[in-house]
């Protein structure tokens, strides 16, 4: 079973200058002329981390790590204004072009998986392969599922402490009434329903594993959670059904999508519905993994795709 290569660190990090008061923070490491290969976090919201390198073999690959518009180390951190996935899709090509490569592989788990797709069905010839994770599809069923009618089934009492945490709307969806919590001049009722934003979305990715912390919201958690509601709120700025409807362009890219069986952040029907629109796929089904990209079994099935692919696109 194959684990994580070594720690390594970058080799050059630089900040990418937009079009916008945004900065993009972009690191380099493994081999500067090996295979170009581009790290895409979840989220939107989220942002890279050091162990991130290490499902590559920095012998065999040129790592590109970004943290998108507003998170981790880019900056402004939070910022909203300028923040929308065509945004983020201009930002990769921009850094594509910087460092003169002429096809990447794309690697992207949940939000990035999304990601990759958008940007591959933008520039199919720009894409060398696609290892997809755990993949969200930005569907209204995908959002119905998470704030609708699906988990809430799974943990009904944390579902429930969220909900009563929040300001009651007559006729409103939840999101709307994270929303109105989130983003209104109440900070109490804000940082209450980012809390309990938090403790649900943990719940759903981690099960039993989770547990509630009680620390006090900070400014930079606050931010995150706006960021993540306003892809949501704004239904991740594409069409429904975008990515999906677009997946003929994509038949001639080498693709893996990765699943846990036991994935109910991202259910298993989207990367098997991803399979159907791309049937020239592997589709690998983990009967033991959740969401998150860690464990025994999730490890090796990533490691071994990229793996699998540096043998392919040597």
């Amino acid at each position: 079973m194959k684990t994580l290569y070594p720690e390594i660190s970058p080799f050059h990090t630089f900040f990418l200058e937009t079009d916008s008061d945004h900065r993009v923070y972009v690191e380099q490491s493994g081999n500067p002329v090996g295979i170009p290969a581009i790290f895409l976090h979840g989220g939107p919201c989220s942002g890279t981390k050091p162990d991130h390198r290490r499902f590559f073999d920095p012998e065999r690959y040129h790592i590109i790590l970004i943290d998108q518009r507003g998170c981790g180390l880019s900056q402004p951190f939070g910022e909203l204004q300028g923040n929308t996935t065509q945004d983020l899709l201009d930002d990769m090509e921009r850094i594509r072009k910087q460092l003169r490569i002429e096809q990447w592989l794309l690697f992207g788990g949940s939000w990035g998986a999304a990601l990759a797709l958008l940007y591959a069905q933008r520039h199919p010839k720009r894409v060398s392969a696609m290892i997809l994770r755990g993949v969200f599809l930005a569907r209204q069923a995908d959002m119905d599922w998470f704030l609708g009618n699906g988990a809430n089934r799974i943990y009904p009492e944390c579902w429930q402490n969220m909900l009563d945490n929040l300001p009651a709307l007559s006729g409103a969806t939840v999101l709307e009434r994270l929303g109105e919590a989130v983003f209104g001049a109440d900070q109490a009722v804000a940082k209450r329903a980012v809390q309990q934003w938090q403790a649900w979305s943990g719940q759903v990715a981690l099960g039993n594993e989770y547990l509630e912390s009680m620390e006090s919201v900070s400014e930079q958690m606050l931010k995150q959670v706006k960021m993540e509601l306003s892809y949501a709120i704004h239904d991740y700025f594409i069409a429904e059904n975008q990515i999906l409807d677009n997946c003929a362009i994509l038949q001639s890219i080498p693709t893996v999508i990765i699943h846990g069986q036991n994935d109910l952040t991202c259910p298993l029907e989207a990367g098997w519905r991803l399979h159907q629109a791309l049937p020239q796929a592997r589709y690998v089904v983990l009967p033991n993994a959740g969401h998150i990209a860690r464990g025994e079994e999730m490890i090796d099935a990533l490691v071994s795709a990229t793996d699998d692919m540096a043998n392919l696109l040597a």
